[in-house]
């Protein structure tokens, strides 16, 4: 390493990502200590995660080291980044590599936390503003020669990702502003009242948690109630059988609950006697023909519930196999992404990527052969691609006996929703016959299945049906259908007794889903109505850190395969209040962080704001009781 030659110096997240830069540049290459040189002068060297970390309160303060409620909040006015103790020596090699190199390739992950920690340490390094508007950016989404070599030719101004990293600086303080100052506020509060533990509270965390201990309140507060249907069986003038299902008029309001269910049997019961043996009119029949496109390919959450239902895959487990598909296996795109669409560019490798799939996924050689590669859906659209693509295989072949049984499956499983790009729709019939019986109104409904379509690909069954709203069998294979004005006969009433059931308790796949699609949980109107469905709590590369992170601290415990708060973290929750543990507040700042990455909402506004919150919180629970003690 000769500091007075120049040079370009490609600036990776991870090692792996390093080396697969390093494959595509001029042979023979010189490994040094914490660098790659190629033979045209240019150098690879890396990052591991995050060289830097925020400092603690007592750098700011050396009477932070003492917890002391009075000093709360703690608010730096001026930001402090430390190297980590761990891998100081690699930011030591990498500070003396940015100083004397020419050209500087920003290669960081194409996330937000990717632009943020290599973004970190050069401006750590202070570098002079000339410099840093030559510095360039890389995105990199496969790690396959051919994929990193394409990358490498569309270099970017690394000032247009400026916006992500001032997004993901936002909320790296926000973390900590909030962290720090709750978990010690928190922590002294709860001593109060005998709890001798740290108490450890978290912008995203603690709202997940409340998640959970509400729903397992709602379980255990739950009575079940009994509610009746009524259904008509009624017979054609063809002599073919259907079934209609009662639905109460507006005078017997009194007798429903709020989702409109009967909960008087007596009620029921007189339904049942006026319209047996009585004549019926159709009054109106509907039969729509209705087109479902594919499922959109994966993005890291999409393909965590799915794994989580089909094989019962916590969400750090999925995460884990992809980053070795992606990182040491290859066979993957970049697995952190929050995207369900595909570059246009990329429909050049469909066959390369068809041609892997045959050779790694024998298993799926019957749907690759009966897919139709010319057809695209909506997925690939450039529009909609921004830093990173959906998760979806690469172009790389390879023996598959070195993959692990988890990891052939994820593979397949991801291989498959990319294979339903290239099926048609699913097509079916939608029928709905609605039936006057003595004045009271009865409808039937059956979907019927006309063409499989991409649904092929997952054991599609031929026939559905609400079976809550009818019977599927003879509803759906009427073959003769009824006309309106025409008299059917009611030759039997059903009455069917059922119970209210309580919530189901979490699992993995539906406290993932509750974080992707938090806007059903939040209580104010206002956000709720802002917060797209697509908003969540934490980010694709966070929420299965999150939450292992709760069991870690024992705020969680598994119950087979259901997710329970255990009772310290039942208390800690009760004990808050609500503005802390339910998600209103931090989906609306992931909202925020979002509109800093698009310059549409500025840093200084989401810290003032957040500031402000935190003011009002210690000032809150300064005097409260917070009643953890086992």
């Amino acid at each position: 390493m000769q500091s007075n030659q120049t040079y370009r110096l490609f600036i990776a997240e991870k090692p792996s990502l390093a080396r697969a830069i390093a494959d595509v540049l001029p042979k023979p290459h010189q490994k040094g200590t914490g660098f790659i040189k190629a033979a045209n002068g240019d150098i690879v060297s890396w990052c591991i995660g995050h060289l830097l970390e925020q400092a603690t309160p007592e750098v700011y303060d050396d009477r932070f080291k003492k917890w002391v409620i009075d000093d709360l909040p703690i608010v730096p006015e001026k930001w402090i980044l430390m190297p980590k103790g761990s891998t100081k020596s690699q930011f030591d090699i990498l500070v003396e590599l940015i100083k004397s190199a020419d050209q500087i390739v920003h290669a960081g992950d194409p996330d937000r936390e990717g632009q943020l920690l290599v973004d970190e340490v050069l401006n750590y390094c202070q570098l002079t503003p000339d410099k840093r508007k030559t510095i360039k950016r890389c995105l990199i989404s496969d790690l396959n020669t051919s994929a990193v070599e394409k990358s490498l030719e569309q270099l970017r101004s690394n000032q247009d990702f400026i916006p992500l990293s001032t997004s993901a600086l936002a909320r790296a303080r926000a973390d900590w502003l909030y962290g720090i100052n709750m978990s010690r506020l928190c922590t002294l509060v709860g001593q109060r009242g005998g709890y001798r533990g740290v108490l450890s509270i978290g912008r995203v965390q603690t709202p997940i948690l409340g998640l959970v201990v509400r729903r397992d309140l709602d379980i255990e507060k739950f009575v079940p109630k009994p509610f009746y249907e009524v259904f008509a069986v009624l017979e054609t003038q063809h002599n073919e059988i259907f079934k209609a299902k009662w639905q109460p008029s507006e005078a017997c309001a009194p007798y429903q609950d709020e989702e409109g269910r009967v909960l008087v049997k007596a009620l029921a019961e007189n339904v049942c006697q006026r319209i047996k043996d009585q004549t019926g009119i159709i009054e109106k029949v509907s039969n729509k023909k209705k087109e479902v496109a594919p499922p959109m390919p994966f993005n890291l959450s999409a393909l965590q519930i799915e794994m989580a239902k089909k094989s019962g895959l916590s969400a750090q487990d999925v995460l884990d196999i992809c980053q070795s598909l992606y990182e040491k296996h290859k066979l993957i795109t970049y697995p952190r992404s929050d995207c369900r669409f595909l570059p246009e560019e990329h429909l050049n490798q469909i066959i390369s990527v068809k041609l892997a799939m045959e050779n790694n996924c024998p298993d799926l050689q019957p749907a690759i052969e009966n897919a139709d590669f010319s057809l695209r859906t909506k997925a690939w659209n450039d529009k909609k691609v921004e830093a990173h693509h959906a998760i979806i295989p690469t172009q790389r072949k390879a023996k598959m006996d070195n993959l692990t049984d988890n990891e052939k499956l994820v593979y397949q499983v991801i291989a498959t929703q990319y294979l339903a790009q290239f099926y048609p729709v699913y097509k079916y019939a939608e029928l709905q016959i609605d039936v006057d019986i003595q004045g009271g109104k009865f409808i039937a409904r059956a979907t019927q299945m006309l063409e499989a379509g991409w649904k092929a690909l997952f054991g599609t069954k031929t026939l559905q049906a609400d079976q809550s709203e009818a019977d599927a069998e003879s509803n759906g294979l009427l073959t003769k259908l009824v006309k309106k004005g025409e008299a059917v006969q009611c030759i039997d009433a059903e009455l069917i007794s059922k119970e209210t059931q309580p919530p189901k308790p979490f699992n993995d796949a539906t406290l993932l889903s509750a974080m992707t699609g938090i806007a059903r949980f939040v209580k104010d109107p206002e956000i709720k109505k802002i917060l797209r469905e697509t908003d969540g709590l934490g980010t694709e590369a966070t929420r299965a850190g999150i939450i292992e992170l709760l069991f870690k601290r024992q705020f969680l415990t598994r119950q087979g395969k259901t997710i329970r708060a255990t009772p310290v973290g039942r208390k800690l929750i009760l004990s808050l209040p609500d503005i802390m543990s339910i998600p209103d507040m931090t989906a609306h700042w992931e909202r925020q962080l979002d509109e800093i990455s698009k310059k549409a909402f500025s840093y200084q506004q989401f810290m003032n704001q957040l500031n402000q919150s935190l003011l009002e919180l210690v000032e809150h629970l300064k005097n409260a009781r917070l009643n953890i003690r086992a």
